[in-house]
């Protein structure tokens, strides 16, 4: 049960985090006559921190060093990046959570017992429930878009692109409960999902900058073109023949991590117009980075997910 242990601790240290701030991105993106979506954004919001922060808890000495060090779990515009959402939306963001997570240590020699095994199943269920819950309230919110019923400064394909990644983190869920691990995904579906929630992050770049930041809206153009052309790719690709793809693609995502580090760093320090909330940045940064872990990985001939 040691890899059931470790890799449920690693999935939600990433994803229950994503899930947390996908809830406040909804939360801060309704008016304020929409009470009830607020308040049910809001609970979503609150249990995803609630499982965040036992997840902590139990991670310390057990979670491996690579995703540690990946920048997927926190970056160091994490803390900074939450301090300034919550003081410019007032939604409450518990930053105790973060500190914890920069003390966290990686497991060396890790054992495991039967009441840590007990203590993730009861996480793995906590999280599956909320997860339940906030997919329905996506796919709630995504109709009543689409039916000019509900106004929101979120973009429709925003809320289709969260609700990809929710359903995402339930089946890997779902297979480690089922399964007790996680299979090796095939490396072809596995980039072209995650190329195309690059490809998105661009875009959602490209059209939440200032238009006077012209430079950044060309680079943030640049990488949408430069994913929609690999999705494409490997949709025309042999199996056989992905790991040239695949090379390309981790080069891509290399200098596409690097343009997401320099914009958190200015929109952290006020340097970069848009209306880019500073957690959003931080948050699409950390996305990219456990793309690349999943890329190394890959190109090292390990499981697509960080699997040894």
């Amino acid at each position: 049960m040691k890899e059931y242990v470790i890799l449920s601790l690693e999935t939600h240290l990433f994803f229950g985090r994503i899930m947390k701030e996908h809830s406040l991105f909804l939360l801060a993106g309704f008016p304020a006559k929409e009470t009830a979506f607020i308040q049910r954004a809001d609970r979503f919001r609150e249990e995803f921190e609630d499982g965040l922060r036992k997840t902590v808890k139990l991670a310390d000495g057990i979670v491996s060093k690579s995703v540690l060090n990946s920048g997927e779990v926190v970056t160091e515009f994490t803390g900074k990046a939450e301090r300034q959402t919550r003081n410019l939306t007032g939604i409450p963001i518990d930053t105790k959570i973060t500190e914890a997570e920069e003390r966290l240590r990686a497991g060396t020699c890790v054992t495991v017992n039967r009441e840590i095994v007990s203590y993730i199943k009861m996480l793995n269920r906590q999280m599956q429930r909320s997860l339940n819950g906030l997919i329905s309230l996506k796919e709630e919110i995504l109709r009543e878009v689409a039916g000019c019923r509900l106004y929101t400064t979120n973009y429709p394909l925003l809320i289709e692109h969260i609700l990809r990644e929710a359903r995402l983190y339930r089946e890997i869920i779902s297979e480690l409960e089922r399964r007790g691990r996680i299979s090796s995904p095939d490396l072809r579906n596995l980039e072209l999902f995650w190329n195309q929630i690059m490809m998105e992050h661009a875009q959602f770049i490209q059209g939440l900058l200032d238009p006077t930041e012209c430079e950044l809206m060309e680079s943030a153009g640049g990488f949408a073109r430069d994913y929609c052309r690999l999705i494409e790719e490997a949709k025309e690709q042999d199996r056989r023949a992905m790991n040239a793809l695949t090379a390309r693609t981790l080069q891509t995502t290399k200098k596409y991590q690097q343009f997401k580090t320099a914009g958190t760093e200015g929109i952290t320090g006020c340097e970069i117009r848009s209306v880019i909330l500073p957690l959003l940045a931080d948050h699409v940064l950390r996305e990219a980075n456990h793309y690349l872990r999943i890329l190394t990985n890959a190109q090292k001939g390990r499981n697509s997910y960080g699997i040894m």
